[in-house]
């Protein structure tokens, strides 16, 4: 795991992209920390948080083209999401349509949400523009509180 740590460190931007794609896929993979990280090495905040949003956005899109395919059986068996938490990203979107998009950065339900919206065939305009504008306000948060914390222990 060091290893590939370093390889996403080594590549900047580059590497913010590709962790916060894989946090935004069906992977286990937390894209917060580098990101905290990447800031605290002296990469370009706004750049950074640019890099997150664009590949956190990518990857949970991946989650809405899955959703779209339709096919619930390959879901459950390739990529291990349960029904259950399809089921509850389903009950949190009903009657709310694309713009429950926002809510995919969420823990536990963020790709149930991608995934149900691509099921339920989402307007794809409003998914991104919501999906991209929850990430890039929970990235933003992220940076300051980041920020924050850093200027009270250094106080």
């Amino acid at each position: 795991m060091d290893t590939a740590l370093q390889f996403l460190l080594d590549y900047g931007y580059v590497g913010m992209f590709l962790a916060a794609f894989l946090a935004g896929s069906i992977l286990p993979f937390s894209s917060e920390a580098l990101l905290v990280a990447f800031v605290e090495m002296g990469l370009d905040p706004v750049g950074t948080v640019a890099a997150a949003t664009l590949g956190n956005t990518a990857g949970s899109m991946t989650c809405y083209w899955l959703g779209h395919l339709g096919n619930m059986a390959r879901l459950e068996r390739w990529l291990g999401v349960k029904p259950e938490k399809l089921a509850r990203a389903e009950r949190f979107i009903r009657g709310r349509g694309a713009w429950m998009a926002f809510f995919s950065f969420l823990p536990v339900v963020g790709d149930g949400i991608a995934i149900v919206l691509g099921l339920m065939r989402a307007n794809l305009p409003i998914t991104v523009f919501s999906m991209t504008l929850g990430k890039l306000l929970r990235y933003v948060a992220l940076v300051l509180a980041a920020q924050g914390i850093n200027i009270l222990i250094d106080n």
